[in-house]
Parts: C-alpha cells; structure tokens; sequence
C-alpha cells in the first residue's frame, strides 16, 4: 500500500513541478514540447518499473516510508 501511495505522490510531484516550470519560466515551444515528452517518458518508465513489467532502470524514489 505504502509503495502505490508512493508511485501517486510521484505522479502527482512530477505533475506540479512540470506544470511550474511551463507556467513560469518562458522558453519556445518546441523545447517545452520536448520537456513534456521527456517527463511523461519518465514516468511511464516509473510506473512499468514499479509494476514490475520492465527490469529497473531508474532509481525507485522513496517519498512515503
């Protein structure tokens, strides 16, 4: 249970932080486009890890013990 709350409290995280940086900092299209595809390619990568569909490639972040 503490592990999915951990993965929604990941999501949610990255969600904020992506919605900040294109809300505030100024910056052309294209390389905010390219932000976003990298973001959600992340966390795809995240969520397959943790459901164990692929072997680990990124570390596993540990916000909720």
């Amino acid at each position: 249970m503490a592990g999915l709350l951990n993965l929604i409290a990941v999501i949610v995280i990255f969600g904020v932080v992506l919605w900040l940086i294109d809300t505030f900092i100024p910056m052309p299209p294209s390389i905010k486009s390219l932000l976003n595809v990298l973001v959600l390619i992340i966390l795809v990568i995240y969520i397959l890890q943790f459901f164990g569909l692929i072997k680990t490639i990124l570390p596993m972040i540990k916000i909720i013990k």
